[in-house]
């Protein structure tokens, strides 16, 4: 792609909060938000950092369906368990209360969980995952979205991408690191590509006629319509298990709205009755486990080390270079991003300038 920049990960957080701040959210909100995107681009998640900040965030702040101010209402609670209402604030801000929330009560009772109703778009699920493997915890989340996903046989997009994600600790320099959707592809990869003016492989995306679709603007446009779907994890039918990632999708979809109370499926679309703009009342949950009350978490790190070693370390198929494990490759990404930054493309810089511009935000350090 023509015209590439880097930016360092302080500088580019730095924009991103104050890019959030001058769009009404509070310093501290601000802060959450922006941690979370860069841990995204940090680990070449590029589809949930920075690509998202204007047209997920601000934008919908500006459309008047996202509320800037996050106000956390603590719904119910016991030893074990709580339910929040994000009010339609950032979730990004709700979901950290809530995992954290689901840690502290891990770190007594071993188990802690959380769901989150009224809630919106909390970008990498991966962040809060991490959350719990930084405290030598087992961390997982999902969270449901507007409707994508077709079901088995069917041409409807009717539930979200769903991502099912997993953080589990090991021994080494990176936890075991799984963050994916329960579909082929996720909507923010469309995105991705449709702003590199690139095509979306085929495959991955299927019209009412249940043929596939590549063209990416096409297809951001009418997966809003109703008229495009996504294809849940293997793929068409049940040849190539398909069933299995609309199973997974399912099972996402209820546990982030039946044990909150919350909105579910085409209830998410975004629009009202009269195709009016309305927020999206997303909802997640957060479960973390605490080793130390198992076999205790030094022995728990050795053996989750030891299978993932031992899975990089089996033999290689002819022609591919090596086997990686899950959080090996955001590691590696890490890594080389950290001395060589973040890549920003030549239409997502127009795109910073145009915030710059917007909120007269002066020099912000920016290479472009």
């Amino acid at each position: 792609m023509s015209n590439m920049k880097y930016v360092d990960f302080e500088t580019l957080e730095q924009f991103m909060e104050k890019s959030l701040v001058c769009a009404g959210v509070s310093e501290k909100d601000a802060e959450i938000v922006a941690d979370v995107l860069i841990q995204a681009d940090k680990l070449g998640i590029d589809s949930h950092g920075i690509n998202r900040l204007k047209p997920i965030y601000i934008d919908r702040i500006r459309q008047g369906i996202l509320n800037p101010e996050t106000n956390i209402e603590l719904v119910k609670e016991s030893p074990t368990t709580a339910v929040f209402d994000g009010h339609n604030g950032l979730g990004h801000v709700v979901a950290k209360k809530a995992m954290q929330t689901a840690i502290d009560k891990a770190k007594t009772y071993g188990l802690g969980m959380s769901a989150v109703r009224n809630s919106t778009h909390y970008g990498i699920a991966g962040y809060y995952a991490l959350m719990a493997t930084d405290q030598d915890m087992i961390g997982i989340t999902g969270t449901n979205a507007r409707p994508s996903i077709a079901p088995t046989f069917g041409v409807d997009n009717m539930m979200g991408t769903n991502p099912l994600t997993f953080g589990i600790p090991t021994d080494e320099d990176f936890p075991f690191f799984l963050d994916c959707a329960t579909s082929v592809t996720q909507r923010g990869k469309i995105e991705y590509y449709a702003r590199n003016n690139m095509d979306t492989p085929g495959g991955l995306v299927i019209d009412r006629q249940g043929s596939e679709m590549t063209d990416s603007h096409q297809i951001l446009e009418a997966l809003v319509g109703g008229e495009a779907a996504l294809l849940a994890l293997g793929g068409s039918g049940e040849d190539t298990g398909g069933y299995k990632g609309y199973g997974y999708a399912a099972v996402v979809e209820i546990l982030s709205a039946a044990l909150a109370g919350g909105a579910f499926m085409k209830m998410l679309t975004g629009f009202d009755k009269d195709g009016n703009r309305i927020p999206y009342p997303l909802g997640h949950f957060f479960i973390a486990i605490d080793t130390d009350h198992f076999i205790g978490k030094e022995e728990f790190k050795k053996i989750s080390g030891s299978i993932v070693k031992e899975l990089r370390n089996s033999t290689v198929a002819p022609g591919a270079e090596r086997i990686y494990t899950a959080g090996e490759k955001e590691h590696l990404a890490y890594l080389k991003r950290k001395e060589g930054g973040v890549p920003i493309g030549e239409e997502l810089q127009k795109e910073m300038k145009g915030l710059i511009e917007d909120y007269k935000m002066g020099d912000c350090g920016l290479p472009f």
